[in-house]
């Protein structure tokens, strides 16, 4: 089939199994990678593993496909225990599919050798016809007696997805395998990856530390931080009841205010919320959604009515589809920022009423790392 022409063969399905983590952890000497992670991934689920740099994403990918055993804990691929106290499974022998964020492509075997690499047990013939097969399906048949050297990075990556898919692994892991590329092109292979994936029906565990991209890619995302799953769920569940600032602050773009719980609420400039699981005399975070504050003009009577803020645009930018502002509002030491839809109507140095929507304000415990949010401070 002429890639070319915008059709492209099916990838073959395989048989998708469930991968399970009970109270995984991994140590090096006194430094713990991974605490106590418990993971379920129902067959065919693609889940996204989302956290910062250093937090165990990686080493957790390790652990799952065999490179490195767990220090505590299980492993288990459609309920059998691949990694565990009583047996552990060589990584050849798991069924694991492995993409490498540098893609990891041998340089000295032509694309096609690359691709046939992990198929050494089927005859030369079987080999050469399913490594063509797969190349067809991701649109390089033309490159395939060419080397890696002489490939895009775009190409390079549907080499390396290719060559990780062509096993038809039943669990497949992916290490930051957009990271190298540019904005425009992982747009395009996050599509096509994703779509590659839905064919093959692969469970599928993807780490990147983008919020967006696991918005975009996974079925449910887990929150990975300090080696520990902090929350699992749906990117609309994530986005609406996060379980700790952490997570807020990575779905949504909010303004932080501290504040001190006293009778299960808490008094701002912003008004009075409820903070019912905080106890009383601890320090807490109001957050405050960009996109959740709206903008009207300040005109007679209009900044005393219930709810409303009298406030002056000190700084706006416009970015496409959303202008960023910076609003300078009566009761608060720092700038309130606020994400407006399209072009907004108000100039710098425009006199407006701040209005909140009170059903998207977040309350949370001050960080236990000591960050209360007082970098954002609002009041």
């Amino acid at each position: 089939m002429d890639p070319s022409s915008g059709m492209r063969a099916r990838a073959a399905a395989t048989f998708a199994a469930s991968l399970k983590l009970e109270n995984v952890t991994r140590t090096y000497g006194e430094a713990a990678a991974l605490t106590g992670i418990n993971l379920e991934i129902a067959p065919g689920e693609i889940i996204c593993l989302l956290g910062p740099s250093g937090c165990g994403k990686t080493t957790l990918l390790r652990v799952i496909s065999g490179i490195e055993r767990p220090t505590s804990g299980r492993v288990l691929i459609n309920d059998s225990e691949v990694a565990g106290p009583n047996r552990f499974v060589p990584p050849e022998n798991r069924s694991v599919g492995l993409m490498f964020q540098d893609f990891a492509l041998f340089p000295h075997l032509s694309v096609i050798e690359n691709v046939a690499f992990g198929l050494k047990s089927l005859p030369s013939v079987e080999r050469t016809k399913a490594a063509r097969a797969i190349l067809e399906r991701v649109g390089l048949t033309a490159f395939a007696n060419a080397y890696p050297s002489t490939l895009s990075g775009g190409q390079q990556q549907r080499v390396a997805l290719a060559r990780a898919i062509v096993p038809r692994p039943a669990v497949m892991l992916m290490d930051e395998p957009f990271s190298g590329l540019d904005v425009q092109l992982r747009d395009t292979m996050q599509e096509e990856t994703l779509a590659l994936l839905r064919e093959t029906r692969a469970t599928s565990l993807i780490v990147t530390h983008h919020p967006e991209e696991a918005m975009r890619l996974s079925d449910r995302i887990a929150v990975l931080r300090d080696g520990r799953v902090v929350q699992v769920g749906t990117t609309q569940n994530l986005y609406e009841a996060p379980a700790s600032l952490f997570v807020a602050r990575l779905f949504s773009e909010i303004n932080e205010m501290p504040a001190r719980v006293s009778g299960g609420q808490i008094s701002t400039a912003a008004g009075v919320f409820p903070a019912p699981d905080l106890p009383d005399g601890s320090s807490a975070v109001l957050c405050i959604r960009e996109r959740a504050i709206t903008l009207e003009a300040a005109k007679n009577g209009n900044g005393t009515a219930p709810g409303a803020l009298l406030g002056r645009v000190q700084d706006l930018k416009f970015l496409g589809d959303i202008t960023r502002l910076d609003v300078a509002v009566q009761g608060f030491d720092h700038l309130l920022k606020v994400r407006s839809p399209g072009i907004n109507p108000f100039p710098k140095g425009s006199e407006v009423v701040v209005k909140i929507e009170r059903e998207a304000v977040l309350v949370f415990q001050a960080d236990a790392n000591g960050d209360n949010g007082e970098n954002n401070r609002l009041s």
